[in-house]
């Protein structure tokens, strides 16, 4: 999924051209969002209840009149990102910075997300550095993209890749480091059902790929406490 830097600017040069972006903005999203065609509520919830007769149990019962609703609710929240354009929190930087010029390092950023071949949970931490170009962006908007790749059905794989490229067309600093660290639910509650096992992706761009020694760098802090 790639977010052209170009894109970007056409968007802050006219605010009338919304149809031209792949997301909506946030601030005016609205109840029936959809990136295609999306069914209705009373057919999500239709499907819940499918579900549940399928596992085996009566949706029409006390405790679960209730539950296809409240699970559409959920689903909003947890799959919010499909709704947020990850290079929004990216657009306003700051360039006062007295000349810093090194490395600037987020460690253990919280994530939940769900995976796409299950829609079970892996949860875990991102760390994030990058070294600034052209001014500094504010560290919770970091945060605030890590979130909306990982409120998504994913595959680590593909949040990694994901979370750099769009830091990479829209801020382009002159490195980036990431590391993602996570437990599987569907490695631990089902299949091999391993608990415990942290599964590792990393990727560098810029200055950090084709330096040996900020690799290093970053790795060390990342593990220093």
């Amino acid at each position: 999924m790639a977010f052209k830097s170009g894109h970007t600017t056409a968007l802050k040069n006219n605010k009338n051209q919304e149809n031209l972006h792949p997301f909506p903005r946030a601030e005016n999203a609205k109840e029936d969002w959809a990136l295609t065609e999306r069914p209705s509520r009373e057919e999500a919830e239709e499907a819940v209840r499918t579900l549940l007769k399928w596992i085996g149990d009566d949706p029409e019962r006390e405790g679960l009149i209730d539950t296809p609703r409240r699970v559409v609710r959920a689903y909003e929240d947890l799959y919010k990102g499909y709704r947020e354009d990850p290079t929004i929190p990216l657009q306003r930087t700051f360039e006062e910075v007295n000349g810093y010029k090194d490395m600037v390092l987020l460690r253990d950023v919280e994530f939940y997300s769900a995976c796409e071949h299950h829609m079970v949970p892996f949860v875990g931490k991102a760390h994030i550095a990058y070294y600034p170009a052209n001014g500094v962006v504010g560290l919770s908007k970091l945060a605030r993209v890590i979130d909306t790749f990982a409120r998504r059905l994913q595959t680590q794989e593909s949040m990694t890749s994901q979370i750099i490229e769009t830091i990479e067309t829209t801020l382009a600093p002159r490195g980036i480091a990431l590391m993602i660290e996570a437990e599987h639910m569907c490695m631990s509650m089902r299949g091999v059902q391993k608990k415990g096992v942290s599964t590792v992706t990393t990727c560098f761009t810029g200055v950090f790929e084709h330096d040996a020694e900020k690799q290093d760098r970053f790795m060390r802090l990342v593990g220093e406490r």
